[in-house]
């Protein structure tokens, strides 16, 4: 029996898969309002990032600090399709409307008035653009510190971008007020549980991708490339073709992620896009774990809660703490909060296999002299 439920056996992410369904899909809606469900939804779609990131640099060694660009392109996808359903056929949207520098909609938007190109687009756009950037970027075998700042450099361009196109974008308010989600209303409950539900429910599948690359062979080869470059070219393997892959996944994965955000918020802007919001994906994964499957998911949504909760009652200090949520784990526990489960686990094996502790030699116990011969008595 431990060995059919053992770590990384099929048996035991099946049972993993199905108490994270319960939590989400059944405890999570009984105990929690309509407004904290909103809300843990808006966390999910976090964690769908963070999973992405988790792949990269947990198992890579990417350390993606642009996956901001990539949510927001899946973002925008969506909400430009959103706001053309909201206005009509033929009109405008309201902003184009209030800013008046457009008479006519610009042809880049007019592909986005179809449904399925719009949800194709959500993915696939993020995904072609990580493809184009890893090719460019892995080819010419760029990794490490200089990966990170260039990666952190294309989210802070996408950010100026939008926020220079206010007449097609929204500019620094981005596209927001948005009403419906195909054809459902946003402002109803009801429609709002089923976006929440449905957010879940892409979790659970990026979870599932996740998990089955990691066991598979791809997953090792990725494995070592991160611990051993060279080694693995010497072997035969490219290694930009690998960690490639792992790269234009975990863009597809961000740009879900901000699909799924545009109807569980209402909102999309360029704030949510830059380099601030990338390294807040980071940190979330750094503190879960970032080499576990679920600990980058778990990591996101605790971020994203704390990051509510203590900016509610402290909004100048929040980034500080924000800080020491980046700070603590990498000193005191590089493996984040999954490995702690690890470690013990680890703490138990070891004592089972201890030998027992040898018997400890008792001295015998000194006979008590009797009285001398000849004594008097």
């Amino acid at each position: 029996m431990s060995k059919r439920f053992g770590p990384g056996t099929g048996l035991r992410a099946l049972a993993g898969f199905g108490a994270t369904a319960v939590v989400l899909f059944a405890i999570a809606p009984l105990l929690l309002g309509d407004f904290r469900l909103n809300l843990l939804a808006k966390y999910l779609c976090m964690a769908i990032v963070a999973v992405g990131i988790g792949l990269a640099w947990g198992r890579g060694g990417m350390l993606a600090l642009g996956q901001g660009v990539f949510f927001g392109l899946g973002g925008y996808a969506m909400a430009m399709h959103l706001k053309l359903a909201d206005a009509g056929p033929g009109n405008l949207p309201d902003f184009m409307q209030l800013y008046g520098q457009l008479d006519a909609l610009p042809w880049w938007w007019r592909p986005f008035a179809n449904p399925v190109f719009a949800l194709v687009a959500t993915v696939v756009l993020p995904m072609l653009v990580a493809l184009l950037l890893g090719l460019l970027i892995f080819r010419r075998r760029v990794r490490g510190a200089y990966f990170a700042i260039l990666s952190q450099a294309l989210a802070a361009a996408m950010a100026i971008l939008l926020i220079g196109q206010q007449g097609t974008t929204g500019g620094t308010n981005g596209l927001t007020d948005i009403q419906g989600f195909f054809g459902y209303d946003l402002n109803d409950p009801v429609n709002r549980k089923m976006i929440y539900f449905i957010v879940a429910g892409s979790l659970l599948a990026m979870l599932g991708i996740a998990w089955q690359l990691m066991r598979s062979r791809y997953g090792e080869l990725l494995v070592a490339v991160r611990d051993g470059e060279e080694r693995v070219r010497f072997l035969g393997y490219d290694p930009a073709n690998v960690k490639l892959f792992a790269y234009v996944v975990a863009a597809g994965m961000a740009g879900l992620a901000g699909a799924l955000f545009v109807p569980a918020v209402g909102i999309i802007s360029p704030a949510l896009v830059g380099i601030v919001p990338s390294i807040e994906f980071v940190v979330g994964v750094a503190v879960g774990g970032r080499a576990t499957l679920v600990g980058p998911a778990l990591g996101a949504v605790f971020v994203a809660w704390a990051r509510t909760a203590l900016s509610e009652r402290a909004p100048s200090a929040w980034i500080y703490f924000e800080g020491l949520l980046f700070i603590l784990p990498i000193v005191f526990l590089p493996g984040g909060i999954a490995s702690l489960v690890r470690m013990r686990r680890r703490r138990r094996i070891r004592n089972a296999e201890l030998p027992p502790p040898a018997p400890v030699a008792r001295e015998p116990e000194p006979v008590p002299a009797g009285p001398a011969p000849g004594g008097s008595s």
